[in-house]
């Protein structure tokens, strides 16, 4: 965190643009928009450093009034399945400055989220409000804190101009970091354009990118499409073993690295119940926490009939080859979301009654709406999980026994579910204070205190803490809302 004057002295920009070399279609050029009066509210140092960027906060770089050395700012283009309806899109607010090259050799995307009117705004006004720029910030970062693979934040900067939403609200732009933008709806845009030559540009870029060790195969894309399918399958069932609920699975909202992108109505549940819903628009619970697998798999499927030119040269065939891709998901998934509720239940073999074992406590979750974070962090510790069984000694029974038939101590049995079950998460009402406390009266004390705890949420010194309470009871159906 900081509030420290411009300067850039020590900063290490080593700027990129192999994206900017696929055909035209994928990009326009775009310039950020000079703000009014641009404020630093929160850096992340660390981040920065890590990126080769070891410097006092180049204030007006990050509110796009100024371009680092190197940049050639772009808008990407894409598509997507919104709600299930096809829709072109891009980049309506944000801007890609360029490709970081990190000192460990790793790229990643430095893009202005905020930064103004593109060709892609569609009658927006490319701005973005200062709340859901911070509440993206640590949401974010608490996932980077848990292990998720996830696009990350590096800066917030207030703008000095409102912007208009329902209401009249407080301007900013994010500088969100990812191992690239490439989302499905980059190759659904290809392929609703017909355009062959650059849909085989964008998935071998996508392969030099992200998958380079398929570059040698005899047809890279079928691999291509089962790597990504592969990485959704881990990124999801790491989801669903935390709670988190992305709230908005559009196509364009899946990036092909396996990350997670794009944090809007997202939340974390306390009460479990698959049916759970935040965002405010998704009225029929499309992507409410039970049914994210599913709309991974139908996401998948989308991408392979964008990519079913380059899969086989005959249809059939090509088909073929993408429908056993997209069906090989669910056992992938079953594997990754099996193999981390063993790890959140102290399990390190594999039996044939686990799911049985580990359904039967979801199930009485449910029916108690038990608080699902709170619930496996007690579980991981035996002078608390016996308190928390007492009213269910069959299922307790069987766990014991499952436990006291592998190989391992309970004293390990307890370190792995401390490893795998978090103390606190960015609980609803947490978040909100301390965006309130920074949007409202300026005061970033309480979300420094907040991240402070989420970058390390598995640590015991959290077990006793404040952070790790649930919402009071009563306290209402937490509702979330894009941020656009």
């Amino acid at each position: 965190m900081s509030n420290s004057q411009e300067s850039s002295v020590g900063a290490e920009w080593c700027l990129e643009h192999s994206y900017s070399e696929l055909p035209t279609l994928f990009h326009q050029k775009a310039m950020p928009v000079a703000v009014k009066d641009p404020r630093l509210v929160v850096f992340n140092h660390r981040f920065a450093e890590r990126l080769g960027l070891a410097m006092d906060p180049p204030v007006k770089v990050f509110a796009g009034n100024e371009l680092p050395a190197g940049a050639r700012p772009i808008a990407q283009a894409y598509a997507g399945h919104q709600f299930g309806h096809f829709t072109t899109l891009g980049d309506g607010r944000a801007i890609l400055l360029g490709e970081q090259l990190a000192p460990d050799g790793r790229r990643w995307d430095i893009q202005l989220k905020g930064a103004g009117r593109t060709a892609f705004s569609r009658g927006g006004d490319g701005r973005a409000a200062l709340g859901p720029m911070l509440r993206e910030y640590i949401i974010s970062e608490a996932m980077h804190g848990l292990g998720i693979p996830t696009t990350r934040s590096l800066a917030v900067v207030a703008t000095g101009e409102d912007v208009r939403r329902q209401d009249i609200l407080p301007g900013a732009v994010l500088t969100r970091v990812a191992s690239s933008h490439i989302r499905v709806g980059t190759f659904e845009w290809a392929a609703a354009n017909r355009d062959q030559s650059a849909l085989r540009a964008l998935a071998d870029y996508t392969i030099r990118r992200h998958f380079p060790a398929l570059a040698t195969l005899e047809n890279p894309y079928q691999f291509l499409l089962g790597a990504v399918v592969g990485r959704q399958a881990a990124l999801v069932a790491q989801w669903q073993c935390v709670g988190f609920i992305h709230g908005v699975m559009n196509t364009d909202n899946m990036a092909i690295s396996g990350e997670t992108i794009d944090y809007g109505p997202c939340a974390f549940m306390d009460g479990y119940d698959p049916a759970t819903v935040f965002s405010s628009i998704d009225h029929r619970g499309r992507y409410a926490y039970g049914n994210q697998p599913r709309i991974a798999q139908w996401n998948l499927a989308r991408l392979a009939e964008a990519l079913l030119p380059l899969l086989h040269e005959d249809e059939e065939k090509a088909i073929e080859v993408g429908t056993l891709q997209i069906e090989s998901f669910g056992d992938l998934f079953e594997r990754e979301w099996l193999g981390r509720m063993r790890a959140k239940l102290g399990l390190f073999a594999e039996e044939a009654g686990d799911r049985a074992l580990i359904e039967a406590l979801l199930e009485w979750m449910r029916e108690s709406r038990a608080d699902f974070t709170h619930t496996f962090r007690e579980l991981s510790r035996s002078e608390t999980a016996r308190i928390l069984l007492e009213s269910q000694q069959d299922w307790q029974q069987q766990w014991h026994a499952r436990l006291g038939r592998q190989e391992q101590s309970l004293a390990e049995a307890e370190a792995l579910m401390l490893a795998s079950n978090p103390a606190c998460i960015p609980r609803n009402y947490r978040v909100e204070e301390a965006l309130a406390a920074a949007s409202d009266m300026g005061d970033l004390s309480v979300m420094e205190e907040l991240l402070e705890v989420l970058g390390n949420p598995y640590d015991v010194r959290w077990d006793d803490s404040e952070y790790r309470l649930p919402p009071a009871p009563g306290a209402g159906v937490y509702q979330t809302f894009c941020g656009t």
